[in-house]
């Protein structure tokens, strides 16, 4: 950690087979020498082409192949250590070859194309891996510091927690925190890939829990600061923020292989040996025949350079990284190839209801008086009550009913629980009761008929159902859902538009209560009354029947079942460090809406991943039989090197994807 930001580590630096492009010119040396390798290669044939037959010409091609073999024999010679004959060895076998030969400018064309080809494909795909790079950008490297009555600059990596910065307007927060003064809205996208910038407003209890804060509260580092002047507490270090977790676990995710990218490399250390045995039975073949050898060997060389894998080789990391990248700016964490192509080839998804898709909050959805009352009276006497019940569906109750009083409501004393059932007080001198109504069918009496039928329906519907009773009187009902979130039924069309068959919620509530949510967002299956084990078995259930699942949850209490999906999703990671560590795909934001987007990068990757092995195989099947019937190395080698940029170029399209249209 160097001022505060996290390191990416390119896969290109150690990774297997592969080698630092650096030197004399910087990331642009491998750039160069290729381009000095077809300057010489171009003064050589010029020199050759008027005649000069001394040994200037030569003098060039050498130069030439000095210069487009350096990176290629350094991949070689790693390759050759670790005991593996690689796409590099073939092409300098080639080269070597037509040296052999005396057709250095054949040598020397083939050794340029390639040079060239790689040197662009590694700025393509560093195109890609500066998308991620980028990310670590977001965060300053300084920050304004409160301690005392006085401020300091300091490194935004010096800052501890507790420690108070200072915002000011339009600029980006240098750390995870809590709001403690100001009011502003923040621009998350950059972390979370919101488009609206959030109201954020002081902490009520500044040294909350971090992640268990409310979104109003909370910021995230490298989010923008819109015009309000901003105080806000650290609560994480910089190495620890949403931001630095974000880039690290992408930049891991880039060396997690995906299925198909292990088939590539099992078939190219199959393919590459099988290639070095046939170009020998070529040349062996050939003389057995009487042709002579300088015919055969040229032909084996050109075979050895059609055959080369080299677009195969890029063809599936240059998209993954595309895709892995892309998702990180659009606020989705995918962690490697293998969630990202198993997102991608989907046909059903599971979802927690409660936090999911539901807010997670029950509020007040219908006040019913009994004949002759008025709504007001209900409202005062269940409000009086419920504000001194600590019931989680008191608190909707007295929130709700509260903001549709007129007044204020009137106290309630000798407040007493009834377990299970519900609770009961002195108001205005009557025993007023406030339970379900199985409690009032056991002790009696019932309530009048035409309340009890607005029971009935309110059940039917879904909702919690509470009955007020104030002395004999029956004062009416009160209805209380978990309300779906904003946006949930789009997503879920959404879902179902780019080709998700199944969707089907879990709920540990009463069936009733899963069908009216499944039927207002448009759910096909909703199972009610689960425990967590029983979630675990109907995702197990699911995948054996569909063949790939995802569950969506909130990466906590979802864990068992996200963990038994083909693709686990945890909802709201940019404050949780537990959906960060659970999940295979993680949406920064608490946003169901990302969801839709997540699976339509994943399928274009995986389309683009497809088209990619289909050409880049296609290229080698057609070139092999091709040099066999007598095409040229330089026409090979340009078919070959263009396939390879073809391919990265199909890939890096990844990174300017659009999200579906709703």
């Amino acid at each position: 950690m160097s001022g505060g930001k996290p390191h990416v580590h390119a896969k290109g630096e150690q990774a297997e087979g592969d080698h630092a492009h650096g030197g004399l010119f910087g990331e642009r040396t491998e750039l160069i020498f290729a381009l000095g390798c077809g300057a010489a290669l171009l003064a050589g044939w010029l020199l050759e082409r008027s005649g000069v037959t001394g040994w200037e010409p030569l003098a060039l091609f050498l130069v030439a192949y000095g210069l487009g073999s350096w990176f290629t024999l350094r991949e070689a010679f790693d390759n050759l250590r670790q005991r593996k004959f690689a796409i590099d060895t073939l092409m300098l076998v080639a080269a070597a070859g037509a040296a052999a030969l005396g057709e250095w400018a054949e040598g020397a064309l083939l050794l340029f194309l390639f040079s060239l080809g790689h040197a662009l494909e590694h700025y393509a795909m560093g195109r890609a891996r500066r998308a991620i790079e980028a990310l670590a950008e977001l965060a300053p490297d300084r920050a304004t510091v409160r301690r005392g009555e006085a401020t300091a600059d300091v490194p935004v990596a010096d800052l501890v927690v507790g420690d108070i910065v200072l915002v000011r307007p339009n600029e980006r927060l240098p750390a995870d925190g809590v709001v403690v003064a100001g009011e502003s809205a923040v621009n998350q996208a950059p972390v979370t890939g919101e488009s609206v910038p959030v109201d954020k407003r002081p902490s009520p209890e500044p040294e909350a829990d971090f992640a268990r804060a409310p979104p109003e509260y909370k910021v995230f580092a490298g989010t923008i600061n819109g015009p309000g002047a901003l105080d806000v507490r650290v609560a994480r270090l910089a190495s620890e923020s949403a931001l630095s977790r974000v880039v690290r676990l992408v930049s891991e995710a880039e060396a997690q292989k995906s299925p198909t990218q292990r088939f590539t490399d099992r078939f190219e250390r199959l393919f590459v040996p099988a290639v070095l045995l046939l170009v020998a039975g070529l040349i062996v073949g050939g003389l057995a025949l009487g042709e002579p050898f300088a015919q055969s060997f040229y032909r084996a060389m050109a075979v050895l350079v059609a055959a080369s894998p080299c677009a195969l080789a890029i063809s599936v990391p240059s998209a993954v990284l595309s895709g892995v990248a892309r998702a990180g700016r659009g606020g989705v964490l995918v962690k490697g190839g293998g969630p990202l192509e198993n997102l991608g080839g989907l046909t059903a998804i599971a979802f927690d209801k409660t936090g999911t898709l539901t807010e997670g909050k029950p509020k007040l959805t219908d006040v019913e008086p009994a004949w002759g009352v008025q709504p007001q009276d209900l409202l005062r006497i269940a409000v009086a009550v419920e504000a001194r019940s600590d019931h989680p569906l008191a608190a909707a109750v007295v929130r709700d009913g509260g903001a549709a009083l007129e007044g204020p409501p009137p106290e309630a004393s000798a407040v007493r629980g009834l377990v299970g059932k519900g609770v009961e007080a002195l108001v205005e001198g009557r025993r007023v009761v406030i339970g379900k109504p199985a409690m009032f069918t056991e002790e009696g009496p019932e309530p009048p008929e035409s309340l009890w039928a607005e029971v009935r329906r309110l059940e039917a519907s879904g909702r919690t159902v509470m009955v007020v009773k104030a002395g004999d009187q029956f004062l009416g009902a009160l209805g209380l859902m978990d309300t779906p979130r904003d946006g949930a039924a789009e997503v879920l069309a959404a879902l179902h538009r780019i080709g998700i068959r199944r969707t089907i919620m879990l709920s540990g509530d009463n069936q009733g209560v899963a069908d009216a949510i499944a039927r207002e967002l448009g759910l096909d299956e909703a199972r009610g009354g689960l425990m967590p084990e029983d979630k675990v078995e109907l995702v197990r259930a699911l995948a054996a029947s569909e063949g790939r699942v995802a569950m969506v949850g909130d990466g906590v209490n979802d864990a068992p079942a996200m963990a038994n999906a083909t693709v686990g999703i945890a909802m709201g990671a940019a404050g949780s460090d537990v959906a960060l560590e659970t999940a295979d795909v993680a949406l920064m934001a608490d946003d169901l809406r990302r969801l839709p987007f997540a699976v339509g990068l994943s399928r274009r990757t995986s389309s683009v991943i497809r088209q990619n092995l289909w050409i880049s195989l296609g290229i080698v099947a057609f070139l092999i039989p091709a040099t066999l019937f007598g095409l040229k190395i330089g026409v090979a080698v340009m078919v070959h090197e263009g396939s390879t940029l073809f391919v990265v170029g199909n890939a890096l399209r990844l990174l300017a994807y659009r999200e579906p249209k709703p």
